[in-house]
């Protein structure tokens, strides 16, 4: 499974404003504040670990069919600015993360070892939805592909996997 979110790092400026009160304990447990805290960046670690937090929920919806919003259930491990591990109600998935001077983009998985199966796909790929669940048709036979999607600002960017 995968999952995927971006972030347009001007638009964020212009639409949150993650420092007012409140609103880091709404989204972020205390480990994940603490590591805010002592950013030198602290808005780069904000949507790094939001982004994080997005594309491993994108997965856990599809595991487990739940909807919601629950940030505070779904926890970031920090190995670095470019990797990670989100656990979620006993589910854990794995994180890679871009950081550009524009955006924040993370891909999460359920396996390490599927980072190597991820491809990308434009915005011509026929996307068909099955309860409300992205999917491209890979064959006549009615078979398909995940398919994670997002979009913030400027960019767009979707993923399948190769199965």
């Amino acid at each position: 499974m995968i999952g995927n979110d971006i972030v347009d790092l001007a638009l964020a400026k212009i639409e949150s404003n993650w420092q007012r009160q409140g609103f880091l304990d709404k989204i972020f447990t205390p480990s994940e504040r603490l590591l805010i805290e002592n950013a030198p960046n602290p808005e780069i670690i904000v949507w790094n670990l939001w982004t994080r937090k997005e594309a491993a929920y994108k997965i856990y919806n599809r595991e487990t069919g739940k909807r919601g919003y629950f940030p505070l259930k779904l926890e970031c491990k920090y190995e670095s600015e470019f990797k990670g591990i989100v656990f979620c109600e006993g589910f854990v998935y794995f994180t890679q993360t871009e950081i550009t001077k524009d955006l924040i983009y993370t891909i999460a998985v359920t396996e390490n070892k599927n980072f190597n199966l991820v491809s990308t796909i434009t915005l011509e790929t026929k996307i068909a939805k099955i309860n409300g669940i992205p999917y491209i048709q890979v064959d006549a036979n009615q078979k398909y592909k995940p398919v994670s999607i997002t979009h913030h600002g400027r960019f767009w960017r979707g993923i399948t996997i190769k199965i």
